[in-house]
């Protein structure tokens, strides 16, 4: 049977995994629930039974067969994580996270947001690298340890309780060399003091490497990509359930029914409904990934997602001794009326006190028994959550419980949301004159466009662009919108989009990039000093270029570096737009090395920052397609860059040139 790719639809690999019941546990049936991301459930519950029996013989034959004992879960530092319910991935420079104003993390506001919509953070992923790795030779340890106030910011989410993730590439290969990853790992988790791990693009981490990691910082946190091989949850207390696709009857996660301390958060990274894997985490006692801004594109979470998550974690935290250490049956006996409705629940059950956490997988509200003993019904909102508590008479109540009661009478005075609407957000462009350094020197003698500029007369155009498909999207919106898991050619692919517009007057944009010697007579002429001074003119030596350098390209500076010239010059940077127009005459000329071209294109969507660059440019990171793709490029090509703060969008690998308006209204392109 041929397999045919459709990005809509879980891969094979994603589905879960069929338990046999009947005959023995053979090594063949074994090895395949040794593989599983998710057992599958059956759909009679006359079969429920055998399966968890099943579940059971499985759990300790695999135990035996790779001698597990556990050693990593009984380490005082790294127990945190089995309490670890959500996690959230954010890029440094997300704008929650980030002030592009102020030029300073601001971690109290991120927190605030986590706070109101989800109920408050365990842990938080700061992504760093990916997607701007790839621009100049800069490597992944350069994207921490460049970072001003790196230690301050992790610093202040443990003030704040939460554990820290550092994310490591293994990928990255093709940029500047220091020692080997596990020296450079190892050391940059121990400075920053860093809790856990996250393996991107990994399942698991060489046991080197756990040990490598454990010298340096003992207790710290390995976090697998998607699953982790059932060995390995040995030495990996967390794995990232990333693309699992649930069964019908809602199954187990294999490697959390293999070991419950292991903690597994859940995340489809592109879908905008999370309610089968909030269900998922809910009837299994695990966690979920807060994901908004996957690469620079908003995915952000539902009103009712958030509001059902606020809502788990508000149990998980309280009865978090049932969930690690109470008797779990997943699919627990329920009313026949309830299972008929679609309505599933696992029950947690130690020293007197029992839990059932309870989904409703159908589309309407179900109110009626959970319980199959008489007592009264119970409401689970349609692809919603609930639960039921019961303590046994004579056994004394829970210290957590009066705390629970609270938290939930509060939760149901605040009537749960139903807003399944996806949040849209749109990126606008940031018009120049927003953020315009003052520069308030003369203009050098002959200011105003140059005598080889090429001039881009007024009128409407239309333009194509051509474009490498990353996960950063382009302008607007998701590239994979409700995919499982894009793959080529969905990902990497080449494409197109249609850019159309009018320019109210013509505009002039300089033949040539702005040299070293050009922006050195700015400095000398204007006194100007950037807000953010760090990496400005990194490349300079004793406050200017280096001898016979001067006619390259100026680089290490950033889009208000190069406004702050372009004003002084009586211009302005071109857009995007302009920069193609003139480009596709042919007479734009490069400069040595050729660099890419900053461009008047800043957008937001109040998470995050980018700008369009041009030209391609002669640096080139090889061996990974994850790196921002380098190499001269045609004036139709276009890289959509992620805007890094506190001076790192400065490089070696990015210019300028002017651009101005010719007489008449001020020039503006629509688009």
């Amino acid at each position: 049977m041929t397999y045919t790719f459709d990005p809509l639809v879980p891969r094979p690999i994603d589905r879960p995994t069929e338990t046999p019941l009947d005959g023995p546990l053979t090594p063949e049936v074994a090895e395949t629930m040794d593989e599983a991301k998710i057992f599958a459930a059956p759909h009679d519950p006359a079969d429920r039974p055998a399966w968890r029996d099943r579940l059971v013989a499985w759990r300790a034959d695999a135990r035996r067969r790779h001698g597990y004992r556990g050693a990593a879960y009984e380490r005082p530092a790294a127990a945190w994580a089995a309490r670890c319910h959500a996690v959230a991935q954010v890029w440094l420079w997300d704008e929650l996270l980030y002030s592009f104003d102020e030029h300073r993390f601001t971690p109290e506001r991120f927190l605030a947001d986590a706070r109101a919509r989800f109920g408050g953070l365990d842990a938080v992923v700061l992504w760093h690298a990916y997607p701007v790795i790839g621009i100049d030779d800069r490597n992944q340890w350069d994207f921490y340890r460049d970072v001003p106030g790196i230690e301050a910011l992790v610093r202040a989410f443990h003030d704040a309780g939460l554990h820290v993730f550092v994310d490591y590439n293994p990928w990255d290969v093709g940029t500047r060399r220091g020692q080997d990853d596990a020296t450079e790992l190892a050391a940059l988790v121990a400075d920053l003091g860093a809790d856990g791990v996250f393996l991107d693009t990994l399942k698991k981490a060489e046991p080197e490497l756990v040990e490598r990691l454990e010298a340096a910082r003992p207790g710290v946190v390995l976090e697998g990509e998607s699953k982790l091989p059932v060995e390995r949850i040995e030495d990996h207390s967390s794995s990232w359930a990333q693309f699992f696709a649930d069964s019908p009857v809602p199954g187990v996660l294999r490697a959390h029914w293999y070991e419950r301390r292991h903690m597994q958060h859940h995340v489809r990274r592109w879908h905008r409904d999370h309610s089968e894997e909030l269900q998922s985490a809910w009837l299994n006692g695990v966690g979920v990934m807060v994901w908004e801004v996957v690469f620079g594109v908003w995915v952000g979470w539902s009103r009712r997602d958030a509001a059902t998550l606020r809502r788990m974690l508000t149990v998980q935290r309280a009865a978090d001794d049932l969930l690690l250490e109470g008797a779990w049956t997943p699919l627990a006996e329920l009313a026949p009326e309830a299972e008929a409705a679609g309505v599933y629940a696992s029950r947690w059950e130690l020293d007197g006190v029992a839990l059932w956490t309870v989904v409703n997988r159908g589309t309407s509200d179900y109110a009626g028994p959970v319980l199959d003993d008489g007592h009264g019904p119970v409401t689970v909102p349609a692809r919603g959550i609930g639960a039921v508590l019961r303590v046994s008479p004579g056994t004394p109540e829970p210290v957590w419980l009066p705390g629970l009661r609270d938290a939930v009478a509060s939760l149901v005075a605040d009537e749960p949301d139903r807003d399944a609407r996806f949040p849209h957000r749109l990126a606008v462009r940031l018009r120049p004159e927003t953020h315009q350094p003052d520069v308030h020197r003369p203009a050098p003698a002959g200011s105003g466009p140059e005598p080889d500029a090429v001039v881009v007369p007024a009128g409407p155009y239309v333009l194509t662009v051509r474009h490498r498909a990353r996960e950063t999207g382009m302008y607007q919106g998701a590239p994979y919108v409700d995919e499982w898991k894009p793959l080529p050619p969905r990902l990497h692919d080449a494409r197109t989009l249609q850019r159309d517009g009018e320019l109210a007057t013509a505009v002039a944009v300089a033949a040539s990039e702005v040299t070293d010697a050009q922006f050195a007579e700015f400095l000398e002429a204007t006194g100007y000093a950037p807000a953010e001074r760090h990496r400005f003119l990194l490349h300079w030596t004793s406050g200017g270029p280096a001898a016979g350098t001067e006619h390259r390209p100026v680089t290490y500076v950033d889009l208000d570096d190069a406004r702050a010239y372009c004003a002084w010059r009586g211009g302005r940077l071109p857009t995007e737009d302009e920069w193609q127009l003139a480009g596709e005459t042919g007479a734009l000329r490069r400069g040595e090395p050729a660099v890419w071209n900053w461009t008047e294109s800043e957008h937001t969507d109040g998470r995050t920052r980018f700008v369009m660059l041009k030209g391609g440019c002669d640096h080139r990171a090889e061996g990974s397609d994850w790196y921002v793709e380098g190499g001269r490029r045609a004036p139709d090509y276009a890289v959509k860059l992620l805007l890094p703060g506190l001076g790192l969008a400065r490089g070696a690998t990015v210019g300028f040139r002017c651009a101005w308006d010719l007489p008449g209204d001020a020039g503006q392109v629509t688009a």
